[in-house]
């Protein structure tokens, strides 16, 4: 029952955390956490224990599966370089500056227990990243990168905590052994990934073989498919994460939307929508409340001179320097590229100071740090208790909430003016396709149109191929290049998009006045329904990306 009201909570708390993020411009992700902590802080608030594995289990690979399946994917291809230096090359630097820094800062922390730290800490949350991160006010290049980095680096960062986690249970490091099993993880990852995918893509044709298999069975597939990738990767102690990345990432180079049916690819998109929008919401709340619990026990060791100013001042100086590493990285990563293009001949496109600085800023953590640092084991193998554990996951709540703070706070501030206004490249490449496809729709339809042949209905094909050709002709005038030409053709699209919605709402009304006089019955109701709703969703949509 406790889990039953726990779940009613998260759900209630999204629902309102969503709404009221427009009413008071708190990026959604800070108000989930407030939210999650204020539910959790009095004395007899909701106090419950995350099990991390279980909350990685559940909640990354869906989330990661679907950021990977929506990301560009020729766009993370040609920033490849920029983006495996930092989700690979920076955690390692990162790893490294960041465990000593805080040795040297409260020396009372091993150094691999602080190595271990550095390493969870490494890693930035892609919900984070994409909710702080207006997409509008920094440059496409530089978002990719971000949007790159976070679906890899969780893989890389767990790895090395669980070689530093290692290191503090049995007192032995080897570089060797550390590098040989990071690329067993990576390799062995991805080809679990791979083989997920092949499994459920065959059997989604197999199904598809059958025929009349009810379309919630292919999205139940679809659905299973990052947990198969993340428990076969698991279970051949390779990376969970990065095999649901892979999955996502590959899905377009399979047949896999082409083995799916039109229904079930609309259920899909809706119910991944709305899972995302619920797994997002319920990461951050969870992630909230297990904040006051971590907050009232301050630890000695960061506490002995002030009880309230040196862990709040601790929690900040760890903060600026991961920004400070990060920097420094995106400087030398820019660096090197200008250096190699030089002795390539080529040209390169160097990142400002600014562009850096907000890159710098946006690499906010969250939930994946959050399990990954509560999987500290309580004890080492001789019965002694694990060093430093309680001030290592107060450290890294800190770091949490500070980079969250201070990434919402400044970004907006330092990335103002980086985009200047006008069109994106996006929206002009989407108009252009839009106009290639309308050409060779109408190339065909009037090929089929001039076709005379025996067939008493070539009159009515020819008839019905150029009321289709109007419609063509009228998308191309809405995209054309030209900008008079397009706005005349916009404003008439949009009174038409007006006219029928208003129309569709008429259908609507007399759909319920028929069923209330008994004239039909709810099975016709709702299949009628259905056919407009799917109709003044896509007007809708329309209306919204002109």
């Amino acid at each position: 029952m406790q889990i039953a009201v726990l779940i009613f909570v998260l759900l209630i708390l999204v629902v309102i955390s969503g709404a009221a993020s427009r009413l008071v411009r708190v990026p959604l992700p800070v108000l989930q956490i407030a939210l999650g902590a204020a539910l959790a802080w009095p004395v007899g608030g909701i106090h419950i224990a995350v099990e991390p594995e279980l909350f990685l289990l559940v909640f990354i690979p869906p989330l990661l599966f679907r950021d990977a399946f929506a990301a560009p994917k020729r766009e993370l291809w040609e920033l490849r370089r920029p983006i495996v230096a930092l989700a690979v090359g920076l955690v390692c630097f990162t790893v490294l500056g960041f465990g000593y820094a805080l040795h040297w800062l409260v020396p009372s922390v091993p150094l691999a227990v602080a190595f271990a730290l550095a390493a969870v800490v490494s890693p930035t949350d892609a919900v984070a990243v994409s909710s702080i991160v207006d997409r509008n006010s920094v440059p496409s290049r530089l978002m990719h990168i971000l949007e790159g980095e976070s679906l890899l680096n969780d893989a890389s960062g767990l790895v090395m905590f669980r070689f530093a986690v290692a290191a503090v249970l049995t007192g032995h490091f080897s570089i060797a052994s550390a590098s040989a099993s990071f690329l067993y993880a990576v390799v062995a990852g991805v080809l679990c990934g791979v083989v997920a995918l092949f499994v459920v893509t065959k059997s989604l044709k197999l199904i598809g073989r059958i025929g009349g298999v009810p379309t919630e069975v292919q999205v139940i597939l679809m659905v299973l498919l990052p947990f198969a990738a993340y428990l076969m990767a698991e279970a051949v102690e390779a990376s969970g994460i990065l095999a649901a990345v892979a999955a996502g990432l590959l899905v377009g180079r399979f047949t896999f939307i082409g083995n799916i049916s039109v229904a079930a690819r609309i259920q899909a998109n809706s119910f991944w929508s709305m899972l995302a929008f619920i797994f997002n919401g319920a990461v951050f709340v969870l992630l909230g409340l297990q904040l006051p619990d971590i907050i009232r026990r301050v630890p000695p060791e960061i506490s002995s001179r002030h009880a309230v100013i040196e862990p709040v001042a601790t929690m900040l100086l760890l903060t600026l320097c991961l920004i400070v590493l990060r920097y420094l990285w995106i400087w030398a990563s820019d660096t090197g590229a200008v250096l190699l293009a030089r002795l390539r001949g080529t040209t390169a496109r160097p990142f400002g100071v600014r562009v850096r600085l907000a890159g710098s800023v946006a690499g906010v953590r969250g939930a994946v740090t959050l399990a990954g640092i509560l999987s500290l084991p309580f004890a080492l193998p001789d019965g002694a208790p694990f060093p430093a554990r309680d001030a290592v996951i107060f450290l890294a709540a800190g770091v949490i909430i500070c980079s969250l703070l201070l990434a919402s706070l400044t970004l907006p501030v330092i990335a103002k003016g980086l985009v200047e206004p006008g069109e994106d490249t996006a929206a002009i490449e989407e108009r252009r396709a839009w106009i290639a496809a309308a050409d060779a729709a109408i190339a065909y339809l009037e090929g089929m149109a001039a076709v005379q042949d025996d067939d008493p209905q070539a009159e009515l094909r020819s008839a019905a191929a150029q009321s289709i050709i109007a419609g063509y002709r009228s998308r191309i005038a809405t995209c054309d290049e030209a900008d008079d030409v397009r706005k005349q053709a916009r404003q008439s699209a949009e009174v038409e998009t007006r006219l029928r919605l208003a129309a569709i709402k008429v259908e609507h009304e007399v759909l319920r006045q028929m069923l209330k006089r008994r004239e039909i019955n709810d099975r016709t109701m709702r299949r009628l329904q259905g056919e407009l709703t799917l109709s003044e969703a896509l007007l809708r949509d329309r209306k919204s990306h002109r």
